[in-house]
């Protein structure tokens, strides 16, 4: 018998996964720096919380959750994003009666059901960020521009914002009722009519072009958004716009969840071809609400590691294969292989990234073992080395090699890789 990785996952295998643990750093680091504290939630949670958070109309509950009964008899679901979670573990540890917004960033994987294609897995990674308890365009205007950099600082620049807003509990009744006039007139199926009913906006997220052709004159949230809505969206563009921010309105923009209002925003990347949605978020203000919380307007954002990786791929930013390590040490012999592991865990516990050669090669297959791990620096030692208490130090790059006393190995390597 052979397994393989299910429909709809895959594996990821050096030296591509280490492009994956730099897309999360970097996406990441903006946050960091920005004062937002990690946060780490159960990759499975209790049904409800994600029936009521994300919302019983969503494709992502009534179609894609992995949902099953543990023995226990309790309803579990593999998360399917990240925002409930966080905002169960705020009011479960009491976090909103300290100071206020509280700042969380996330990653991890999640899990849906979906047609598996490019772009699109049944398991996949993603970056996050939260700022819950506040209601300020200045936090709506930095979560966004948290994202912006984290792109910029991988090198993409085929990445787009989409902006919009959603309105609020105030205006969206009217809203609501003009686009359920609208929608009731279209020729759909049972199910997508049943939605109507439920919630609206979800059809306007639906992706089918026998839909979408049939939106094209469906009212705009834009042109319902109550005083206190328009004000409040026009300062996030403002604040956006001072920050060198380039965005696009799209009064059409919808996200695929129950939760968000006012703000709302998508990034896009168009070499990825149908899958182009690379990350977004928005204002969620009665999330808390809905799961049995006080109120906490809140907002955030999800990048999506997988997506992000290809993109860059398509931009050609992964030409090179990225160096396992520094320093490869290429011992000749019993007695050289025993000095050459005691000083390759000496440089390792210096900070340097070193490997060494197994397996009792020759010279020659030492040598190529050390050109394949993309080191800069190879460490050869053989009996006349060990000898002078000596390391023969070899740039890879220029093939320069000098000999350089044991005790002075790590100061020098440290010098010529700064």
């Amino acid at each position: 018998m052979s397994f393989q990785a299910p429909k709809g996952t895959f594996d990821w295998m050096p030296p591509r996964s280490e492009r994956v643990l730099a897309v999360r750093d970097a996406l990441a680091a903006p946050a960091r720096r920005a004062g937002y504290g990690y946060i780490e939630t159960p990759a499975f949670e209790d049904t409800g919380l994600f029936s009521r958070g994300v919302g019983e109309s969503t494709d992502i509950v009534t179609k894609e959750m992995y949902t099953f009964e543990d023995k226990g008899g309790r309803s579990i679901t593999l998360r399917p994003e990240g925002t409930a979670s966080v905002m169960r573990a705020v009011l479960e540890h009491g976090l909103p009666g300290g100071p206020l917004p509280v700042k969380l960033w996330y990653s991890g994987s999640y899990y849906r059901y979906e047609r598996a294609q490019k772009g699109r897995y049944r398991h996949f990674s993603q970056v996050g960020a939260e700022a819950i308890g506040i209601e300020d365009p200045a936090v709506d205007a930095e979560l966004i521009t948290l994202a912006v950099d984290g792109y910029a600082a991988l090198g993409l620049s085929g990445v787009r914002l989409l902006l919009n807003s959603l309105g609020c509990a105030e205006c969206r009744p009217a809203y609501r009722a003009a686009l359920q006039d609208f929608l009731r007139g279209l020729d759909l199926d049972e199910q997508t009519r049943q939605r109507i009913e439920i919630n609206p906006l979800r059809v306007l997220d639906d992706k089918r072009p026998q839909v979408q052709a049939q939106l094209t004159g469906a009212p705009l949230v834009t042109d319902h958004l109550c005083g206190a809505c328009k004000a409040y969206h026009e300062e996030v563009r403002t604040l956006l716009t001072a920050a060198g921010v380039k965005y696009t309105d799209d009064p059409r923009l919808v996200r695929g969840l129950d939760y968000y209002t006012r703000t709302t925003f998508e990034f896009l990347h168009d070499g990825l071809g149908a899958q182009s949605a690379v990350g977004g978020g928005g204002r969620y203000d009665g999330l808390s609400e809905m799961i049995g919380g006080p109120p906490l307007p809140s907002v955030g954002w999800a990048l999506g590691v997988d997506r992000t990786v290809l993109a860059m791929e398509a931009e050609g930013l992964f030409d090179a294969e990225p160096a396992t390590v520094d320093v490869f040490a290429v011992p000749l012999g019993e007695e050289a292989k025993r000095v050459a592991f005691g000083l390759v865990v000496e440089l390792r516990r210096a900070g340097l990234s070193v490997d060494m050669a197994f397996g009792g090669r020759g010279v020659k297959g030492a040598m190529k073992a050390a050109d394949r791990s993309g080191a800069r620096f190879a460490l050869i030692l053989g009996d006349r080395d060990l000898a002078a208490g000596a390391v023969q130090m070899k740039d890879l790059t220029t093939a320069e090699q000098t000999a350089v006393p044991f005790a002075e190995v790590a100061d020098t390597l440290k010098g010529k890789l700064s």
